[in-house]
């Protein structure tokens, strides 16, 4: 497992033109692959007619150049007619996504095991404000407020690839409290509000508690939701999770692993800034074409939370002992990473390299994501936007598992 730690993108970067994600690099795979895939997500559609629209919406979002509208893919692959039936199918149609996205992460631990599953924030940048979920909002990644809607995603996650299979959309009180807007974009009275990282760790848990996936360890970036409180609850549950952390949070040393270090809590950065000479080199490949092997520099203190009343979760999860991991590089600031995770008897060199994951889905979520349109829905209802974003995520499967080689797409200027 290898990587970069995550740096989350809310708008498009320039970057050269390239080919659609369906350039020609293997179409008999592709084709393949993606007859293969529909087959397995669309069984769970109850109609034929259901079916084929399924894998034409997918088939479309690997083709269309430009924006993936309803109406470009209709372009594409039937004209006026194929528009209407394919925006009643997204907007309109009563087909349940769950089954589809279900069916998509089995085949993904099928045919490409991953090694952890990630949970990545997104953010969609909207001009205005009729979308499902759109509102002012401060996003951390830009360091300004902006106009969007704002999901979470979970990745199944390997160093070779990274394919979104779960989606939760955060939704303002503004927006679950106001009876005319939940009307109108048809809003669920199941959703009730949450904060961020109750919506991050329910996008998880609920996958994991009803689909009957292999339990991996969790990674995440929690640095701009409440850290201790996401991952108590995801202890509670059982799950392993490594996190990205704020350098402010306070956290308590166990025993005498810092010399002179007492029983107050301190900040995470302080903490490890006192640990500067128990640093140890490691090694980790990178996720880019070139797959340049890197060395990194880490560090290890077993620390605690400080006392937490938090009814939800049962006194033993609060209790239980944590790793507080720094990394860096010579000659860098120390420490540029901090993780805190309850995987305290794995090797601190694999912590890194399954750290390094969420670069793996930043760079996929920008090179295959994107180019298929996860962020294009343009619609006002709730289960357009879900029924949306789950072909998406199928189209970006099969995108993710028949790529050209990396030395093939950097020749042909895919790699930016």
């Amino acid at each position: 497992m290898s990587g970069v730690a995550l740096h989350r993108r809310t708008a498009r970067p320039a970057r050269p033109a390239r080919p659609s994600v369906s350039a020609p690099a293997r179409p008999e795979t592709q084709d393949a692959v993606l007859a293969e895939l529909c087959a397995a997500l669309f069984a769970s559609l109850p109609r034929s007619d259901q079916r084929r629209r399924g894998e034409a919406y997918v088939r479309g979002l690997l083709g269309t150049q430009g924006r993936k509208s309803i109406r470009n893919i209709a372009a594409l692959i039937g004209g006026q007619a194929a528009e209407q039936s394919l925006h009643h199918f997204i907007s309109s149609s009563t087909w349940d996504w769950i089954p589809v996205r279900r069916a998509l992460a089995h085949y993904l631990t099928r045919v490409s095991p991953p090694h952890a599953w990630v949970v990545r924030p997104m953010v969609i940048p909207k001009a205005g404000d009729n979308s499902v979920g759109v509102d002012r909002r401060f996003c951390p990644a830009v360091g300004q407020v902006l106009n969007a809607q704002e999901a979470v995603g979970v990745w199944a996650a390997s160093a070779e690839r990274s394919t979104p299979v779960n989606w939760r959309l955060h939704l303002s009180d503004a927006w679950l409290e106001d009876g005319l807007r939940r009307s109108q974009a048809a809003i669920p009275d199941s959703v009730r509000p949450e904060t961020l990282g109750e919506c991050t760790v329910e996008a998880y848990t609920g996958m994991m508690r009803d689909w009957g996936l292999p339990l991996r360890p969790l990674v995440l970036d929690a640095r701009d939701m409440d850290a201790p409180a996401a991952l108590l609850r995801l202890r509670a549950c059982g799950v392993p999770a490594m996190v990205r952390v704020s350098p402010s949070l306070r956290l308590t040393v166990s025993g005498q692993a810092v010399p002179g270090r007492g029983a107050e809590a301190l900040p995470a950065h302080q903490i490890l800034g006192a640990a500067r000479d128990m640093r140890r080199p490691v090694m980790w490949r990178d996720h880019g074409p070139s797959r340049v092997v890197r060395t990194s520099l880490i560090a290890a203190v077993r620390v605690g939370l400080p006392a937490l009343r938090t009814a939800a979760v049962p006194g033993p999860a609060r209790r239980r002992e944590l790793l507080l991991l720094g990394v860096g590089e010579n000659g860098r600031r120390w420490p540029a990473e901090l993780w805190l995770t309850d995987l305290v008897n794995v090797p601190p060199a694999a912590l890194v390299r399954l750290g390094k994951l969420l670069d793996r889905v930043d760079r996929d979520f920008t090179e295959i994501a994107d180019e298929v349109g996860i962020r294009d829905f343009a619609g006002r209802a709730f289960s357009g936007w879900h029924r949306h974003v789950t072909l998406a995520s199928a189209a970006h499967a099969v995108a993710a598992l028949t790529g050209r080689p990396e030395e093939e797409r950097l020749q042909l200027g895919y790699v930016s």
